[in-house]
C-alpha cells in the first residue's frame, strides 16, 4: 500500500550551520512586512469576477422530468416505471407548471443569489443526524518533504501561520480568484491577468470567458474562517463572528484559547505563535474526564437541549469564544502509523473526546506530524476547502516560518493563552457519558476497506478516448451487481460552483448503458472484446454528457428538490415525491466522490446511508484507488472491494 502515498523525497540531514542561519533568519523576522501577512498579492482581486458570474439557471420542467425518467429505468421493473411515468405525466400537466412559475419568480426577486442556495443551507441545517461520518469530510496532508520538519509543534506553527495568511489575503481582496481553465496554457497567464484585471467587474467574466476560462464563486469561502454550526431544535444556526482574534486549541479533550492577531488584527510573529504552542503542548495536564468535545457526536437535537443546559450552567462566554474562533487547531496525542486504516478513523470520527465536529474546520495534527483537516459541510463545498487545504500545504512547505533548532521565547505565553474549563454538572456528565458509550457503538461498527488498482489508469482509458471516471464509475456498478445482483441508487458529486452561488449537482451515473455493460460481463453469452469496447465507450460519451449537464446548471435533482420544498410550504405535496420509487431513488446507497491533488494523501467520508457505502476515489495516470466506508452490520465492504478489484480487472480485459 506505500504506493498509495505520494512518494516523498526526504531533505538530507540538516548540519548545524544551516539550523543557525534558519534561527538568525527566524530571530530578525519583520512580521509587519506584508511578505510576511499576506500569503498572495494577486493583481486580480479576489472577487473580481463575483458580480458578473452567471446565475444558476433554472431547468425547463419537461427536461428535468424527462432526465428523471432516464435516471429511474436502469432500477425500477416495467409496472415501477409505468407508475412513474403516470406520476411524471401529471406532474407535467398538474402539480408543476404552478410550482415552476413560484421558483421563477422567487428567482427573479432574488438576483444576488441562486435559486438553490437557501433550501441546501436548510437542508443541511435541519438535519438532526450528527455530524461524524454522515457529514463530516476530512483530507490528510502528505508529508512535509524536509522529513525534520513533520514534528508536531513545528509543523502546527507552520500551518497555523499559513492558515492565518491564506485568511488575510482572502479578507483583503487580494487572493487569487479561483479559476477554472479549459486550456490552462492559453489562460492561466500573466496576460489572461492582466486583461480580465483591467475590465470591470460588471463585465470581468465575460472577458475571462473568452479566453475558455470560468472563475468560479468564492462566496463560500468567507464562512472557511471565525464560523460554527450551533445546534438548535429542529434546525441549527450557522455562527460567524468576523471580529475575534484567536483561535482554539485543543488538547486531551481541553480547550484553549490562543491569541494569534493582535488589536490592529495583524498576525503575530512566529515566535509568539510557536511559543504560545510550545506552552499548551507542555502543559502538564491529564486526559479530561469529562470532555465536553464528544457532545459534537450526538443527533443535532440531543445535543442542542445539552448545550442550551451547559449554557445555563454558567459556560455560555466558553461556547462563544469557541463559535467565534478563527478556527480550531486539535493537536492529538497519538502516533499513527503509516497504516492507512487507522489513520482515516483517526481523521474520520477518532474517538471523538479531542475534536469539536461543529467548526467550519479542524486542523489536526498528530504526535508525528502528520496534518489534515475535518470540515463541517453546510457552509460550503469541496472547490473552497481544497483551495485553502493545497494554498497552505504549498505555503506551509514552501515558506516555513518556523525551523528545526529554533526556541520558543522566555516572554510569558500565559499572556496569549487562556484556558477554557467548562462547568459540569451531573446531568452533564452523565450526558457525556452516555455520548461516549453512544458514539463508540457507531464508530467500532464502521468498517473501513481501501484498495490500490496499479494494471491501469488515466493513461490507458485515453488511449481509448475513454473518460476515466466513467470506468471508475462502470466499476462502481459491476462491483455491487456482482456483489448483490441488483442495481441501485448511485450518487456523483458534481459541483456548480461556475455559477452565482452555486453549490452541488447530483450526477446518476447508474445509466441503461452502465446496466448493459454490466449484464454483459455475467451473460453466458458474452459479446466480443470489440464489441465491450464499444458498449463502454458508449457509458463513457453517456457519463460525459451528464456531467457536463450537471456542472452547467441542467442536472433534475436539485430543480426537483427545490420544487417540493415550494410543495411542502403549501401542503400540497405531488404524487410523484410521495412515490416509494422516488423515495428509493434518494437513498443513495453508493455515494461517491473524487479530489485529486498532489498535496493530499487521503481523503474520504462515511455512507450517507445505514445499509450504503461511501465511496473516495483518486485516478492517477497509471494506477486507481479508493476508499470505502460502510457499517459492518449491514454491508460488507471486504467482499464490495474483492467485486470492485474484479470488476476492474474485468474492464481491463478490455481496454487492454
Amino acid at each position: 500500500m506505500n504506493n498509495f502515498l505520494i512518494k516523498q523525497a526526504l531533505f538530507n540531514n540538516v548540519n548545524q550551520r544551516h539550523i543557525r542561519i534558519c534561527t538568525i533568519r527566524f530571530c530578525s523576522f519583520d512580521r509587519n512586512s506584508d511578505e510576511y501577512q499576506f500569503w498572495q498579492k494577486s493583481r486580480v482581486p479576489t472577487l473580481h469576477f463575483q458580480k458578473s458570474l452567471p446565475r444558476l439557471p433554472i431547468p425547463d420542467l419537461k427536461a428535468s422530468c424527462d432526465r428523471y425518467l432516464q435516471a429511474q429505468k436502469p432500477l425500477v421493473d416495467n409496472v415501477e416505471f409505468d407508475r412513474i411515468k403516470s406520476n411524471v405525466d401529471s406532474m407535467l400537466k398538474i402539480e408543476g407548471p404552478p410550482l415552476q412559475k413560484e421558483l421563477k419568480d422567487n428567482d427573479a426577486a432574488n438576483r444576488h443569489t441562486s435559486f438553490i442556495s437557501a433550501p441546501w443551507f436548510d437542508m443541511y441545517l435541519k438535519d438532526r443526524r450528527p455530524l461524524p461520518i454522515n457529514y463530516n469530510p476530512f483530507l490528510v496532508f502528505i508529508d512535509d518533504p524536509k522529513q525534520e520538519y513533520n514534528e508536531q509543534l513545528i509543523r502546527s506553527t507552520n500551518l497555523v501561520i499559513s492558515s492565518l495568511r491564506f485568511m488575510k489575503s482572502l479578507r483583503a481582496n487580494i487572493l487569487e480568484p479561483e479559476v477554472f481553465h479549459l486550456n490552462a496554457k492559453k489562460s492561466d497567464t500573466a496576460f489572461f491577468r492582466t486583461v480580465t484585471g483591467l475590465l470591470p467587474p460588471a463585465i470581468s467574466w465575460y472577458g475571462a470567458y473568452l479566453f475558455k476560462a470560468f472563475p468560479l464563486d468564492m462566496s463560500q469561502y468567507e464562512n472557511l474562517f471565525n464560523t460554527s454550526r450551533i445546534p438548535k431544535i429542529g434546525k441549527d444556526v450557522l455562527y460567524h463572528d468576523q471580529n475575534t482574534r484567536h483561535i482554539v486549541v485543543m488538547r486531551k479533550g481541553r480547550f484553549f484559547k490562543m491569541d494569534v492577531l493582535d488589536e490592529a488584527g495583524m498576525i503575530l510573529s512566529p515566535q509568539d505563535i510557536f511559543t504560545s504552542l510550545h506552552y499548551i503542548l507542555n502543559q502538564p495536564i491529564e486526559e479530561s474526564k469529562n470532555p465536553v468535545g464528544i457532545l459534537t457526536t450526538e443527533e443535532r437535537n440531543k445535543w442542542a437541549s445539552v448545550r442550551e443546559h451547559l449554557e445555563n450552567c454558567g459556560n455560555a462566554e466558553i461556547f462563544k469564544i469557541i463559535d467565534g474562533a478563527l478556527f480550531c487547531l486539535i493537536l492529538d496525542e497519538d502516533t499513527p502509523t503509516r497504516d492507512y486504516k487507522t489513520l482515516i478513523q483517526q481523521y474520520l470520527h477518532s474517538d471523538g473526546k479531542n475534536r469539536w465536529f461543529d467548526k467550519s474546520f479542524s486542523l489536526i495534527v498528530q504526535k508525528n506530524g502528520i496534518a489534515g483537516i475535518n470540515f463541517e459541510h453546510s457552509w460550503g463545498d469541496g472547490v473552497a476547502v481544497l483551495r485553502y487545504f493545497q494554498d497552505i500545504y504549498k505555503d506551509s512547505t514552501g515558506k516555513p516560518k518556523i525551523h528545526p533548532g529554533d526556541k520558543p521565547s522566555s516572554t510569558n505565553a500565559e499572556s496569549l493563552v487562556k484556558n477554557l474549563e467548562f462547568q459540569v454538572d451531573d446531568k452533564t456528565k452523565n450526558d457525556i457519558s452516555e455520548a461516549i458509550n453512544k458514539y463508540k457503538k457507531i464508530t467500532d461498527s464502521l468498517d473501513i476497506n481501501l484498495f490500490e488498482f496499479n494494471d491501469f489508469g488515466r493513461n490507458t482509458c485515453k488511449k481509448h478516448k475513454i473518460s476515466p471516471d466513467s470506468v471508475m464509475q462502470l466499476a462502481f456498478q459491476i462491483a455491487y451487481y456482482k456483489q448483490n445482483q441488483k442495481f441501485v441508487s448511485t450518487y456523483e458529486s458534481c459541483s456548480t460552483a461556475a455559477f452565482k452561488h452555486g453549490r452541488t449537482e447530483t450526477m446518476r451515473p447508474c445509466t441503461m448503458a452502465t446496466k448493459e455493460v454490466c449484464l454483459d460481463l455475467f451473460s453466458k453469452n458474452k459479446p466480443s472484446k470489440d464489441s465491450m469496447i464499444e458498449k463502454i465507450k458508449k457509458c463513457s460519451n453517456i457519463h460525459g454528457q451528464l456531467v457536463k449537464e450537471a456542472a452547467m446548471g441542467q442536472g433534475f435533482d436539485r430543480h426537483l428538490f427545490a420544487l417540493r420544498v415550494i410543495a411542502e410550504k403549501k401542503g400540497k405535496v405531488p404524487q410523484l415525491y410521495k412515490d416509494p420509487a422516488f423515495i428509493k431513488f434518494n437513498h443513495y446507497i453508493l455515494s461517491t466522490s473524487t479530489l485529486n491533488s498532489d498535496a493530499l494523501m487521503l481523503g474520504a467520508f462515511g455512507p450517507v446511508v445505514p445499509d450504503g457505502y461511501g465511496i473516495g476515489y483518486s485516478i492517477w495516470n497509471d494506477r486507481l484507488g479508493s476508499i470505502v466506508s460502510n457499517y459492518r452490520q449491514n454491508t460488507d465492504g471486504k467482499v464490495f472491494v474483492d467485486c470492485l478489484k474484479n470488476a476492474l480487472s474485468d474492464l481491463y480485459d478490455c481496454l487492454k
